[in-house]
């Protein structure tokens, strides 16, 4: 036999048992027991809100099965400010974290990268085949549109991307804002009176009359004053 075929079966054998020897050690003993090996298998630094798990691989991965979300929901399962908010309550019917949450980009990159895909598989094997996802119950408290435009949020916007493609602007000069935008509260209160009508100078303006005193660019933007911010 060849010393080249004898130097690779050797090396073979060497990897062989290093891949059993490793993640057997660290089962039984913790990553602390092989202080080396983690630096030549690291991925990249966790993210700030892990820092405290830097070099302890055992508390999130399980040898030869990866990342487990029982794991996870050990530690993130009764979390108040998880299941207590109205956005992120559907966290108690998810047990497939490794999808959204991903590790290791960084101490400033916030762990997260929302798959609407895997959701919408994980909705369909709890309620079936032709369930959607309801945009609603993640995205209602965050809802620009205050409820304008009503819960049907895929007959505008896509999972991909919230811009609409294609959409574009009505004229500066159209008058018909009311429309599509809302005005907020205090338009309703005395705030409208006494200040927003002395700010733009249209003492004889109603609410439904935006295009009034706004600009098209940013509802802060007030013709001939600029820039103002009082809401």
């Amino acid at each position: 036999m060849k010393r080249a075929t004898i130097l690779y079966l050797v090396l073979a054998t060497i990897a062989l048992l290093a891949a059993v020897a490793i993640p057997l050690t660290i089962y039984r003993s913790g990553s602390t027991a092989l202080p080396q090996w983690s630096s030549a298998v690291r991925p990249g630094p966790l993210s700030s809100a892990h820092a405290f798990l830097e070099g302890k691989c055992e508390s999130c991965h399980t040898p030869n099965h990866g990342i487990k979300a029982a794991t996870c929901i050990a530690c993130h399962a009764s979390a108040p400010e998880i299941l207590m908010k109205p956005a992120t309550a559907f966290h108690a019917n998810v047990k497939e974290c490794g999808g959204c949450h991903i590790e290791h980009q960084g101490r400033n990159i916030r762990p997260v990268r929302m798959d609407h895909q895997l959701l919408e598989g994980i909705a369909k094997r709890e309620t079936g085949p032709l369930a959607a996802l309801n945009c609603q119950s993640c995205h209602a408290p965050r809802d620009k549109h205050q409820g304008f435009f009503g819960s049907d949020c895929a007959s505008c916007h896509t999972t991909e991307s919230w811009r609409i493609s294609g959409f574009l602007h009505p004229s500066p000069k159209s008058t018909e804002c009311s429309q599509c935008h809302k005005a907020p509260p205090s338009h309703y209160m005395m705030h409208f009176e006494m200040m927003d009508k002395m700010i733009s100078g249209e003492k004889r303006a109603r609410v439904d009359q935006c295009f009034s005193c706004h600009q098209t660019d940013s509802f802060n933007n007030i013709k001939g004053v600029g820039m103002v911010k009082v809401h």
